[in-house]
């Protein structure tokens, strides 16, 4: 059984409450039980993590390596500022998509790079929470 490992950034645990008017009124726990149905029906094992700090999603990256097939990220605020995540991607070559739910190439300027993509196999933006899903999906062939 393939393992997916999904991991969420920053402000991400505000979901539902944050800027509902970019990222809607749904919460990471809601996204994360919509993620776990769709695993079981898709016969794959899913875990999901949120941290704030961006070590712990370092740390969470590195430990990932020979446990999981695959990773979905929504780095948020991380994609346009983090070496250091884009580098532990390149470390561990598993295969990884990043998520956003709003659309980053509509918003400010500086939304518009993300340091991680160049290193993983796709971005999935602006297509809300059904990014995710889809994500999951195309690592469930």
């Amino acid at each position: 059984m393939k393992k997916i490992l999904i991991i969420n950034g920053p402000n991400l645990n505000l979901l539902g409450t944050r800027e509902p008017e970019i990222y809607g009124k749904t919460t990471l726990k809601t996204i994360e039980q919509a993620l776990k149905e769709k695993a079981e029906k898709l016969n794959v094992e899913i875990e999901c993590f949120q941290s704030n700090i961006e070590g712990e999603i370092i740390n969470k990256i590195h430990s990932a390596k020979n446990v999981f097939d695959a990773i979905i990220i929504n780095p948020a605020a991380y994609t346009h500022t983090s070496v250091a995540i884009r580098d532990a991607f390149s470390s561990v070559k598993i295969p990884a998509i990043e998520v956003h739910i709003s659309n980053v190439y509509s918003r400010e300027d500086f939304r518009h790079n993300s340091l991680i993509a160049p290193v993983l196999i796709g971005q999935i933006s602006g297509l809300g929470v059904d990014g995710y899903l889809l994500a999951l999906e195309f690592f469930a062939k």
